[in-house]
């Protein structure tokens, strides 16, 4: 790998899937990872979010 891939790598934005798999994680029961899961299916992850 070379160095400016590796300087992209480590200074882009988590994507969409690493952002939601992050908050998975961070579930606490099954039912917390199962509203966690609800909540991502209803679009609280989309990509078009602002901060308007």
């Amino acid at each position: 790998m070379s160095i400016t891939r590796r300087l992209r790598a480590a200074f882009r934005a988590p994507s969409h899937e690493e952002r939601a798999l992050a908050y998975l994680n961070e579930s606490t029961s099954l039912a917390d990872l199962e509203r966690r899961e609800r909540e991502i299916d209803s679009g609280r992850f989309r990509q078009n979010r602002h901060a308007f």
